[in-house]
């Protein structure tokens, strides 16, 4: 392996082949990896052990950033080695093995997962397995394409695995930030005051004697699946263009609008992609991935600088963007996830928060993460991090699913991520509902009017009439509340 690569004298007899590597993981063992929306997550050893799962059983508590590429999860998921997953996923087989209850899985905000740790509440990491470019003389790991949960892991782990990514070129150096908080209740202020601030080092620090293995990579990050925008995409993007256009009329808003953030998915990503058919410009991004929407802006001039966590691009923006990232690195910046995602900081920054709901009710609460109530989707992630602390909290979705079988409004949600308090504005291609300074009958009014198909409006707005006169602060009527989602079960249709 290239000196270029290991830097550090005092590691370079480290290195061995991902088989023997592997064998370091036991039975029982909390493992945390890097690794975040399918990018910067370590892929050779993780595949290697889930073959050596195969032959030789274990299960382990698997902890991580956010989801992962390569089906790895699903792949560890299919060999039966998790008992344990957190804080989110994005894989169908291991999904399957959750709903089913083989693997617990804990569905969790993801600024808490390194700070539970740090604090006792969760167990901390017995090894750590960290993707990286380069480990430098001075003793840093230098991350791949995000940083996530890492620089906590290897901080807690009595252990540390590296392994050295040769698909990302060493240029990623410089563009990453790496600073902790300090534990309570010895904690200070964190010194971020603009969104372009640098606070920490350019890696993460490690004791050498923590690390037993260096392993090789050359898999690459598995490239975001991203829907490309579409007319529906659009006029959400429209409707909210329009919405700021307004708030920065009235006052309330800058000329740049503030730090923008921008859920992980295609719908948020495609709405915000929108934006540069706007007359906005001088954006900002404060967010957690760094999506194709993000280099987009970037590129056509209406984004000056956007801070992450995660580059989590498709195909089309991968290539272009890792080939050219002495072009970006002024203009980009990597963080640990308890940072892009700390509530502090997106309360002070006055970040306004695009996410998607897979529903929302008529009263404004929203469910991010189960079908009908009961099937983990995928996970909350940064979604409630942003939604409760944003100076604006917004939700996109299209305004029915599967053809119309499915509509996004309903009378209550089967299950709540984020409450009526944390939600300020709601979107659909029909419309926009500005719910600020309004009570639950108004607010009803207004997301009926604005947000609901056409083919759905009717019913919604019969089964409102009916619930005010049972009456009520929030009327409902509990027996039909979820009756739609009863339905769907039972003939596939609401």
């Amino acid at each position: 392996m290239s000196t270029n690569r290991i830097r550090l004298a005092a590691v370079q007899d480290k290195v061995m082949p991902v088989e023997q590597a592997v064998q370091l993981i036991k039975n029982g063992m909390v493992v945390g990896m890097s690794g975040f929306g399918g990018a910067g997550d370590a892929k050779s050893l993780p595949l290697a052990l889930a073959e050596h799962t195969k032959t030789h059983p274990l299960k382990i508590s698997f902890v991580t950033g956010a989801s992962l590429g390569n089906q790895i999860d699903g792949k560890l998921a299919a060999a039966h080695a998790l008992s344990r997953r957190m804080p989110f996923q994005a894989d169908p087989v291991l999904r399957k093995a959750i709903n089913s209850g083989e693997v617990m899985f804990i569905d969790q905000h993801l600024s808490e997962t390194l700070d539970q740790m740090r604090h006792h509440m969760i167990a901390k990491p017995d090894i750590a397995i960290i993707s990286a470019v380069a480990i430098t003389e001075e003793g840093y790991i230098i991350p791949t394409s995000s940083v996530g949960n890492s620089a906590g892991f290897v901080d807690m782990a009595k252990q540390v695995i590296v392994e050295i990514d040769h698909t990302l070129p060493v240029t990623l150096e410089g563009v990453h930030d790496v600073y902790a908080p300090a534990t309570r209740p010895h904690r200070g202020p964190i010194p971020l005051i603009e969104v372009n601030d640098r606070i920490g080092t350019i890696g993460i620090k490690v004791d050498p004697a923590k690390i037993v293995a260096i392993v090789e990579n050359h898999i690459p990050d598995t490239p975001a699946l991203m829907t490309d925008p579409d007319a529906d995409t659009q006029i959400i993007a429209n409707h909210l263009i329009h919405f700021f256009e307004q708030e920065v009329a009235a006052g309330r808003l800058p000329e740049n609008l503030g730090p923008l953030q921008s859920g992980v998915g295609s719908i948020a990503n495609a709405v915000l992609a929108g934006f540069e058919t706007s007359n906005f410009k001088n954006l900002e991004m404060y967010s957690e991935v760094l999506q194709d929407c993000t280099f987009h802006l970037i590129d056509t001039g209406k984004m000056t600088f956007a801070s992450g966590c995660s580059l989590t691009v498709s195909p089309k923006y991968a290539e272009r963007v890792i080939a050219h990232m002495d072009q970006y690195k002024d203009k980009i910046v990597l963080r640990p996830q308890e940072i892009s995602n700390n509530p502090e900081l997106i309360r002070r920054l006055g970040i306004i928060a695009i996410n998607t709901a897979i529903e929302f009710d008529i009263y404004g609460n929203v469910n991010s993460t189960h079908v009908s109530g009961t099937r983990m989707m995928n996970g909350i992630g940064g979604s409630g991090d942003f939604a409760r602390n944003a100076h604006i909290s917004i939700f996109v979705t299209k305004s029915i699913a599967k053809g119309g079988a499915i509509s996004s409004v309903v009378p209550m949600v089967s299950h709540v991520d984020h409450t009526e308090h944390d939600v300020d504005i709601l979107v659909t291609e029909q419309g926009l509902a500005d719910l600020r300074g309004l009570a639950p009958r108004e607010r009803a009014r207004v997301i009926i009017d604005n947000c609901v198909h056409p083919d759905y409006q009717a019913a919604l707005n019969d089964y409102f009439d009916r619930a005010c006169a049972i009456g009520g602060h929030t009327p409902h009527i509990l027996r039909e509340a979820l009756s739609w989602h009863d339905k769907l079960e039972q003939t596939g249709h609401m």
